[in-house]
């Protein structure tokens, strides 16, 4: 076929579009999996939580996750497919594959770049520029191929980076390479002394068992305390105090009983050096959290 200077007919097709949206799957999937990891090990009450059940709900995310591939496909996919032949034969009369990079990245900056300019760091920005110049020249170089079998080996090879990828998270946290996540394991002395909200609001525990509350928000929202509006209300008073270790690290439990307050119960978070006492700010699920950390020794 003669090159006219710009793009023909056949990279745009329905097997195009499919092979686009196996790719992004693919690639979802591999993020997913990173995330997972990743998340493991980062200091939060919710560490590696929810992986298990995403698997139950797979055939309703496989579906809804193939119509949010299909619009990215639409939308940015088949525009980075074009533009890099748009340049390929304006600058250099053929539609080199080199040229899909640089579609990719002018793409990601409309996409990621400008939109969060404005509002995150440099850091961020650059990451996220680059992890979606890199998610779309996947699809857009494979756009271009011209095999008639070439699902197959998409297929294989998506599977074996996803696999290998979760092996090798696996391996890394099971021989400590990776640091998994776990609350510090608290005694009862530990907890003795001031710990703050970081708002002017304070628990102070004693070693006989005794707590002194002031100023602590009493309207959490979470299960069993009101609707999830916070309403101002604060605690202040005098009680007791009691923890229990549970059967490890993510089971420690301390209930503090103060006059006319509402506590549920306080849960152990942060790190050895650094640890907290939280409670969830509405529904769990939303992992928002009231935390205390200590601020100073027992009296």
């Amino acid at each position: 076929m003669e090159k006219t200077g710009r793009p023909d007919k056949e990279w745009l097709s329905g097997r195009s579009v499919q092979l686009s949206i196996l790719v992004l799957l693919l690639e979802a999937t591999l993020a997913y999996v990173v995330s997972v990891v990743h998340g493991v090990t980062q200091e939060s009450p919710n560490a590696g939580v929810g992986s298990g059940m995403t698997v139950l709900f797979l055939p309703v995310l496989a579906v809804f996750a193939a119509g949010i591939a299909g619009a990215l496909t639409v939308g940015l996919v088949l525009p980075t497919a074009w533009l890099s032949e748009v340049l390929g034969y304006r600058f250099a009369g053929r539609a080199a594959w080199w040229w899909v990079p640089v579609a990719a990245g002018a793409v990601s900056l409309v996409v990621v770049v400008v939109p969060l300019a404005g509002g995150a760091g440099a850091g961020a920005v650059a990451l996220g520029w680059s992890l979606t110049t890199a998610a779309l020249t996947v699809p857009a170089l494979l756009w271009r191929s011209r095999r008639e079998r070439i699902f197959k080996p998409v297929a294989l090879w998506g599977v074996a980076a996803v696999v290998l990828t979760a092996v090798l998270g696996g391996v890394g946290l099971a021989t400590g390479v990776l640091k998994e996540y776990r609350p510090p394991a608290l005694a009862s002395a530990d907890l003795v002394g001031r710990w703050s909200d970081g708002q002017g609001g304070t628990v102070t525990f004693t070693a006989d068992g005794r707590v002194t509350a002031d100023a602590i928000d009493d309207d959490l929202g979470g299960w069993g305390h009101g609707d999830g509006e916070d309403d101002g209300a604060i605690c202040t008073g005098q009680g007791t105090w009691t923890y229990e270790p549970g059967v490890g690290a993510w089971s420690q439990e301390v209930d503090i009983t103060v006059d006319s307050c509402t506590y549920g119960t306080w849960y152990v978070g942060g790190t050895e050096g650094r640890p907290t006492l939280y409670q969830y700010i509405g529904d769990p699920d939303s992992w928002d959290l009231y935390e205390l950390r200590r601020t100073g020794g027992g009296s």
